[in-house]
């Protein structure tokens, strides 16, 4: 790191002023963090837009905010100083614990129910470690949105990335004792014809997802009679428990219900086969410190 030219030096300085900026939303806060004076971070900032040709904040008098340009930055820039943080670690020998900061990007419940109480345990065991996680049922370009990694449900084929499998997600029908006291339990696909289903409409694209079985070894799908239609898996389960319909849900949405008797599967003879959940991430030949640990955390931790 010595060996860094003085063009380098400098540019990295702009870039750290920049980015304590943007963390603290603050000129202040950040030179205090830098040890620097409020207005040779203000000039860095300063020196960085006119380089880029950006202009990455908006400026009052009380605040700063990031520029959308600047939150983009921000994302890519916040990656390349945490590397840069771990080599100077592990160049200067020691690089003995993940530090930086591990940005993930995870569904909404498997985050909630799983990926959160992991990251807290692994929070505590590396004070150093900060994490920035994400939830979103949206799709995460795992390149492009300056995260470390993501976790997604399903086979992932993508070139240039490596799919870590840490867990699986099994989907099962259920409906509340109350409905089935009513409508009566569906024994045979066929029967499902004759009940009230709540269906999940996919916010992306508007369209429902149909229902996925496996019938004498052999997958099939079924689109259910879709009298309610919902586009938020945790409340579908709601519905269900409300005695709204039938459901099919992946079973993390549903343990909880079930353990209480709010809720109960039917069909199970036709589960369809588990779905894989894995992280996923760059290909790279180095994995970053905080990144590894993150995956043994999180393999070790589930099931």
């Amino acid at each position: 790191m010595e060996k860094m030219s003085s063009i380098g030096a400098a540019s990295l300085r702009l870039l750290r002023s920049f980015a304590e900026a943007a963390r603290q939303r603050s000129f202040a806060r950040a030179a205090q963090a830098l040890r620097l004076s409020p207005s040779a971070v203000a000039k860095n900032v300063a020196r960085l837009e006119q380089q880029l040709g950006l202009r990455l904040f908006q400026r009052t008098t009380r605040r700063v905010t990031l520029t959308q340009e600047g939150e983009a930055f921000f994302e890519r820039c916040a990656r390349v100083l945490d590397e840069l943080h771990e080599l100077e670690l592990l160049t200067a020998g020691t690089a003995k614990a993940p530090s930086g900061t591990l940005r993930i990007d995870v569904p909404v419940t498997f985050g909630k129910k799983v990926l959160l109480p992991l990251v807290a345990g692994l929070a505590r065991r590396h004070p150093q470690l900060n994490v920035d996680v994400r939830l979103s049922d949206q799709y995460a370009d795992v390149v492009g949105s300056g995260v470390d990694a993501v976790v997604r449900v399903g086979k992932v084929a993508e070139p240039g990335l490596v799919a870590r499998t840490v867990a699986q997600q099994q989907l099962r029908v259920y409906g509340s004792p109350d409905y089935f006291a009513r409508r009566g339990r569906p024994r045979t696909l066929g029967e499902l014809e004759r009940h009230d289903c709540v269906v999940f409409r996919m916010p992306t694209s508007g369209r429902v997802r149909p229902w996925e079985f496996v019938v004498k070894g052999r997958p099939l799908v079924r689109h259910p009679p879709a009298r309610y239609a919902v586009n938020d898996g945790e409340g579908m389960a709601s519905a269900a428990r409300a005695g709204l319909g039938i459901v099919q849900l992946p079973d993390l949405m549903a343990e909880e219900a079930v353990a209480a008797g709010q809720l109960e599967e039917t069909l199970a003879e036709f589960r369809p086969r588990p779905t894989p959940i894995s992280v996923v991430f760059p290909t790279q030949r180095h994995m970053p410190m905080r990144l590894r640990a993150f995956i043994d955390a999180l393999s070790a931790g589930l099931p």
